[in-house]
């Protein structure tokens, strides 16, 4: 890293072969600096982290999160199958709404967090259908498991090769993207989707529509806008046709969209307290012991609950906390120890710098009675203890977005 505020730790021995996504020449024009991420090859960053943080926070910022598993899953018994293996009611999911959720071992671990879309209009004849979004290492695994526990009634699919993700995330990303497009996305709510027309083949009539095709299908003409983001500010995700992904990137940028990498991904999403798949659970932490218990719906049958609820019930051992450091210079990383009164009390599973608060912050898991915030607690940073203490997440509170 050229700044080195950021947190992520590209993997030692990177495998032989890199999947590059539909962006990949689009990164090279701009100068990205390509790395190896969960079997991908992927930007850190286009120049200076801290500066694509800041334009993120500020105004507007590209990402290419098209590494990303992209699933689809349709058919009679769905809903059934996404609802028994996540811990989302998924029968009670509208059509248009996205869920964030987990999917559990038998244990209640978490496996992988992702994002589910219900993309069918939710009458007719047609079967539902749903856009599932995990995390890059995992998506061959939930594709197996779901393609596993599936019935025959029921289809799973990955669109990888033939699907792009571009996350156009800050304070003018919606005032960006209906200059560009003509859209209208004030109705369009936090976690909800619409397909939307970007070529003037698109009816017009198709505009704010789901549909009830195969995934794909729709984005001949239109793209698949989602409205949930992972840096805490205003921001939408278009799912768009591999082959179109480039000239759409192109159009963001002469718009005055800033290009971001890996790296400002990492401390946006460190700042508002944000779970990373892989760093801050390893299939070793329940939701409730990472303080996601608003995600959890105990109201139906899921691979994992009945271990939840009797967390929920006796109280859990640990707690997933947030740790400033006092100290401005200096700056935790992952797997260093906490210590209390220099004895260890935990592991920083995320840490870094902090462009918005200009000092060091930590995501640790310790025991729930120093989880209050206020304890103090320290940082073991390369043999010398660093004082810090417990606060309330997120570190960097969201702000009402602009509207133009």
């Amino acid at each position: 890293m050229t700044d080195a505020p950021g947190v992520l730790e590209p993997p030692a021995a990177p495998p032989a072969t890199l999947r590059r996504t539909p962006l990949y020449a689009f990164h090279l024009r701009h100068h990205g600096q390509m790395v190896p991420f969960a079997g991908w090859e992927m930007p850190l960053h286009y120049g200076s982290i801290v500066d694509e943080h800041r334009a993120v926070r500020s105004s507007v910022g590209l990402f290419d999160v098209s590494h990303m598993g992209i699933l689809s899953v349709r058919g009679v018994s769905a809903t059934a199958l996404l609802s028994r293996r996540t811990t989302a009611n998924v029968a009670k999911v509208a059509p248009g709404q996205c869920r964030y959720s987990f999917l559990l071992d038998a244990n209640g671990a978490i496996v992988d967090d992702l994002i589910l879309t219900r993309v069918d209009e939710g009458h007719g004849e047609a079967p539902p259908a749903f856009v599932v979004v995990p995390n890059a290492a995992r998506a061959g695994k939930i594709r197996d498991l779901l393609h596993e526990h599936r019935r025959p009634d029921t289809e799973v699919e990955q669109y990888n090769d033939h699907v792009a993700i571009l996350a156009v995330q800050g304070p003018d990303s919606r005032a960006t993207l209906e200059r560009l497009f003509g859209w209208s996305l004030g109705s369009l709510a936090p976690f909800h989707a619409r397909y939307f027309p970007w070529t003037p083949a698109a009816p017009a009539e198709s505009a704010g529509r789901l549909s009830d095709g195969p995934f794909p299908g729709p984005l001949t003409h239109h793209a698949l806008v989602s409205r949930t983001g992972y840096t805490g500010e205003l921001g939408f995700e278009l799912f768009v046709r591999g082959t179109s992904a480039d000239g759409i990137a192109e159009r963001l940028v002469d718009a005055g969209v800033r290009p971001c990498g890996l790296g400002a991904r990492d401390t946006l999403r460190l700042e508002k307290g944000y779970l990373l798949s892989g760093q801050d659970f390893h299939e070793d932490h329940t939701p409730l012991e990472a303080g996601q218990d608003r995600f959890v719906e105990f109201d139906h049958e899921f691979v994992g609950r009945e271990p939840l609820q009797k967390q929920k019930e006796t109280g859990v051992a640990v707690r997933w906390v947030g740790l400033t450091l006092a100290e401005p210079t200096a700056i935790p990383r992952p797997g260093q120890a906490v210590l209390d009164h220099g004895q260890p009390a935990g592991n920083v599973t995320s840490g870094g710098f902090s462009p918005t608060l200009q000092r060091g912050i930590a995501l640790a898991y310790v025991a729930a009675p120093r989880a209050v915030p206020g304890t103090p607690l320290a940082i073991d940073i390369r043999g010398r203890p660093a004082g810090a203490a417990v606060v309330p997440l997120p570190f960097v509170p969201s702000v009402a977005p602009k509207v133009k």
